[in-house]
């Protein structure tokens, strides 16, 4: 175990969790904390908290993000789809299919790995800026660049990029479960563009008498999926970039409060989970700021572009805020990021 850092930024959990952590806040994610949130469960009732995968169709939320693509595999030079065993000899009856997906794995409802963000930030104290990740884990040595070259098959990703610490795997291994909390910005709000920071945070939690715990799982409902639904994979660009509350992350009081409150994880059903582009910073600084103080400085993963919507019209009509939220990424080991299929249970 060594530490890779002689300088830490300032108000990050950096070595809290010891020298050499991968997980963030996953840890406080404990036992006891599972058994809390199980206890939210009153009815075992399920809702899923996924967009379809090909949501929200097209690439104009982020043109380097392409919906995912199927194809068959191949079996003795034939599609192996509707494939008839019983092509050679004619006694046996199984018919096959089996397939294949070209997926970028934060194109819809996702999970932000902690090596999906980091900062140039001067972790050795010698006044020169390094790659460096949440915990000094380092860029080029921890978290490595593709080798090859672009290959042709018309999205123009590099080969052999991969996360050797800080990997998604790191998160699923942990199960990802405990106890969410919904904050419902558009039962306030609506549809219409507004920045949410800490002192608009603050009265609609104070109105919805939400309240949370160290360990929890944070989540705040726009309405922004559910709009992206209607739009049937067509979306409209401007509402994709003009349309439901968002978080300002550029506010440090906002910032303070998510440091403080000891949340887990920050889920929003809306791209980025703050805005981007984010209001105007001073000096050196991040273009995504809730993104490095999440990521890069207090290891809070971040899950955008879920479907809350259903959750949410059921929780506020039953006047609650929390339940049993189970969430965690594909075990892909190396990657970045993860599609999620997350599931509430009330």
């Amino acid at each position: 175990m060594t530490q890779r850092w002689k300088k830490r930024p300032e108000g990050s959990t950096w070595g809290d969790f010891g020298p050499d952590d991968e997980n963030g806040r996953l840890n406080l994610l404990t036992p006891e904390r599972v058994r809390r949130a199980v206890a939210e469960v009153k009815e075992g009732r399920t809702f899923c908290l996924s967009l379809p995968l090909d949501y929200p169709g097209g690439n104009l939320l982020n043109d380097r993000r392409h919906p995912p693509r199927t194809f068959s595999t191949i079996r003795d030079g034939k599609a192996n789809y509707n494939y008839r065993l019983d092509q050679h000899d004619g006694a046996l009856t199984d018919v096959i299919s089996d397939d294949a997906a070209l997926i970028h794995l934060q194109y819809s409802t996702q999970w932000d790995g902690l090596s999906h963000v980091g900062s140039l930030f001067d972790a050795d104290g010698d006044g020169v800026p390094e790659v460096v990740y949440y915990n000094g884990w380092r860029g080029g040595e921890d978290i490595v660049g593709p080798s090859g070259h672009a290959h042709g098959d018309g999205c123009s990703e590099y080969e052999g990029a991969h996360a050797d610490r800080l990997g998604i795997e790191k998160m699923a291994q942990r199960c990802v479960q405990g106890r969410g909390v919904m904050v419902n910005l558009n039962a306030h709000f609506g549809e219409e563009r507004k920045l949410v920071g800490y002192d608009e945070l603050m009265a609609v939690m104070e109105a919805d008498k939400v309240e949370v715990e160290e360990g929890d799982m944070l989540c705040l409902h726009t309405g922004f999926a559910r709009m992206v639904l209607r739009m049937n994979r067509t979306p409209d660009p401007k509402k994709l970039h003009g349309a439901c509350p968002v978080l300002n992350g550029r506010d440090k009081r906002l910032q303070n409060w998510i440091t403080d409150t000891g949340i887990a994880v920050l889920i929003a059903d809306n791209y980025a989970v703050e805005a981007y582009p984010s209001e105007p910073g001073e000096g050196k600084h991040a273009a995504l700021p809730l993104h490095e103080h999440c990521l890069f400085k207090l290891g809070v993963h971040l899950g955008e572009l879920w479907y809350l919507s259903d959750l949410a019209d059921y929780l506020r009509a039953n006047g609650r805020s929390r339940f049993l939220l189970t969430a965690p990424p594909l075990r892909l080991p190396g990657a970045v990021g993860s599609p999620a299929t997350p599931v509430a249970t009330v």
